[in-house]
């Protein structure tokens, strides 16, 4: 049967921070396709994740996104999402949806089996060489076997028969092959029931591997460095050693950040041409005026900011993600700036299907965006693993910091005079009502949001008004 309910593409990157889009100005990056979707739509610039349990940050910024759920409410780090816990695929689906999962899946086999009724090029991990990435057809009973993750299989073109076992492209990039899927699914349908597809990328994750011609867009030498770039970050923030962070030598020089930082860009304009084509087979079906487009990250990145190069940390190029939306009565060049979090697009989503929204998402819709500031959530909770802990409000940031099981560093920044995070105002006579507003309200977002990071050491607590329990 016919519904009048629109359709959803819910597009995923993989590492990319909210400012690597021509639409936003701040880098020499070609997005061509994702700045008109911005054009042709609403641009959150003030999305964020709350940080994460895990260095592997993907992990429970995917919960949070799938469940709608905070930080605090997914189960673990994210591993897996227990079935009391819906996901917004298996919500959509039991409302009458095709649901259609492509691509990177971290969350366990059990919630993609119920939130997908099909899918293509499945990647149960976290990351992998992109030129041969082993992926999964949809398999019908969920089984998905471990057993035969390295064994190659070739796939013939516009296969559709479901197998259990795995394939690897061997020479074919992670990128061409989830646009492709995605592709398929769109021109190939035959279902008049409106769809749900998520395609998740593995770009811009490193390895930063892309074809040449990408690459060849964005000589180092002519790339800008970042206004916070640092040789070394100047304290232990007590994960300087996680894998991230040993991608590039120290001290970071501008040489090694500029190459990474073209390795970046080029797999981001690469991703931007195939999503181009996603678009594009949109159009010819005739889909596009009756499908919302969601384009989004599920976390940023620092590559040489504060002299770090992953995003295990609270800084402002790691917690906050790009976020376009575009399609039927969404509003045309909107740029919503809107304090929000990833988990918040569940029930937006769900508002502007005209879906009920599920009793276990914990996310705030966005409603009707506007061109404005004002309405949205008036302060952010941030926490990384047992190490640090922040809040995010429009006009400051406060971040502590844990090493050793005692409190060793507070940071506190004026956002308006120092966006980039790089002037520490803690210590300053002028500063301490607002450092002491800012821990209570730090304390009150730990009791709402179930934080029990007391139990990992009390000291994290010490000197605030609402002390751990």
């Amino acid at each position: 049967m016919k519904s009048s309910r629109p359709n959803v593409l819910f597009i995923l990157t993989d590492d990319q921070r909210a400012d690597a889009l021509g639409a936003v100005g701040r880098w020499p990056i070609l997005t061509p396709h994702l700045d008109a979707l911005a054009e042709r739509g609403v641009l959150f610039t003030a999305a964020h994740i709350p940080g994460g349990t895990s260095g592997a940050i993907c992990m429970p910024s995917r919960a949070m996104l799938h469940t709608g759920r905070s930080l605090f409410h997914i189960q673990g780090a994210g591993e897996e999402i227990p079935a009391e816990h819906v996901t917004i695929g298996e919500w959509f689906r039991q409302a009458g949806y095709q649901t259609f999962g492509a691509g990177k899946w971290h969350n366990g086999r059990p919630s993609y089996h119920r939130s997908f009724e099909t899918g293509a090029e499945i990647f149960f991990g976290g990351m992998v060489d992109h030129w041969n990435v082993p992926a999964y057809g949809y398999d019908p009973t969920g089984r998905y076997d471990k057993t035969c993750l390295m064994t190659p299989r070739p796939m013939e073109s516009n296969e559709t028969v479901a197998r259990p076992c795995d394939h690897i492209h061997a020479g074919r990039h992670s990128t061409d092959i989830l646009a492709e899927a995605a592709v398929r699914f769109i021109e190939n349908r035959q279902d008049e029931r409106p769809f749900f597809a998520y395609v998740a990328f593995l770009a811009p994750h490193d390895p930063r591997t892309m074809p040449a011609r990408y690459r060849a867009l964005y000589p180092p030498e002519a790339l800008p460095l970042p206004p916070n770039l640092r040789p070394e970050h100047p304290f232990d923030n007590g994960d300087l050693d996680v894998r991230d962070e040993r991608l590039a030598p120290r001290p970071r020089t501008p040489e090694v950040v500029r190459r990474h930082w073209a390795d970046y860009l080029a797999m981001i304009t690469h991703l931007d041409d195939r999503i181009g084509d996603i678009l594009a087979a949109l159009d010819r079906t005739g889909q596009r005026e009756r499908t919302i487009v969601v384009l989004a990250g599920d976390n940023g990145l620092a590559l040489g900011s504060h002299g770090l190069m992953g995003k295990q940390n609270l800084y402002g190029h790691s917690i906050r993600v790009p976020l376009l939306a575009a399609g039927p009565d969404l509003p045309r060049g909107i740029r919503d700036g809107r304090f929000c979090y990833l988990f918040d697009l569940f029930p937006t989503l769900c508002e502007w299907t005209g879906l009920a929204i599920p009793p276990t998402a914990e996310g705030r819709s966005l409603g009707v965006p506007r061109n404005t500031s004002a309405g949205g959530r008036e302060a952010l909770y941030l926490a990384y693993r047992e190490l640090q802990r922040g809040v995010k409000t429009s006009r400051y940031k406060l971040i502590e910091y844990v090493v050793g099981g005692r409190r060793t560093r507070t940071q506190l920044f004026d956002l308006q005079r120092d966006p980039h995070e790089m002037h520490d105002r803690s210590a300053d006579s002028e500063s301490q009502e607002t450092l002491a507003e800012l821990r209570q309200t730090l304390a009150g977002l730990r009791d709402e949001w179930g934080d029990r990071a007391s139990h990992w050491g009390r000291t994290f607590w010490e000197g605030y008004e609402r002390p751990g329990p």
